[in-house]
């Protein structure tokens, strides 16, 4: 029995990263409902220090805020978002965790969501 696909997921491919260096993700969209926009953000753990989404879908941007909204005409059919990102964030202790979620949203509302994690371990 074949495993059902998820409606929207987040997948990183690191497990863990230094401060500076790029973070390498991606969000696969399986919904098949209406919506308006997808919506990425990172949470780096007991910090106020953020992530910047330096790369989407191949174009270079500079995005240096935690949440990154895309509407849905902009992805033009794609189901797939490639990202990238880095951080200067440098733990206090040996790591941090840090916690990628990608929603989608319809009219205001989260419909569907998915979590992965990293940890950014110091240089």
């Amino acid at each position: 029995m074949s495993a059902q696909k998820k409606d929207v997921s987040v997948s990183l491919a690191e497990s863990s990263l230094a401060a500076g260096k790029e973070l390498h993700g991606s969000v696969v969209i399986n919904y098949s409902g209406r919506f308006d926009s997808v919506v990425l953000n990172s949470q780096i753990e007991n910090s106020s220090d953020v992530f910047s989404y330096t790369n989407l879908n191949g174009k270079e941007i500079k995005h240096p805020y935690a949440r990154l909204s895309i509407f849905k005409s902009e992805l033009a059919g794609r189901n797939i978002i490639d990202f990238r990102a880095t951080t200067s964030h440098v733990p206090a202790d040996e790591f941090s965790n840090v916690k990628f979620r990608v929603s989608i949203i319809q009219e205001h509302k989260e419909v569907v969501s998915d979590i992965a994690y990293i940890r950014i371990v110091k240089a």
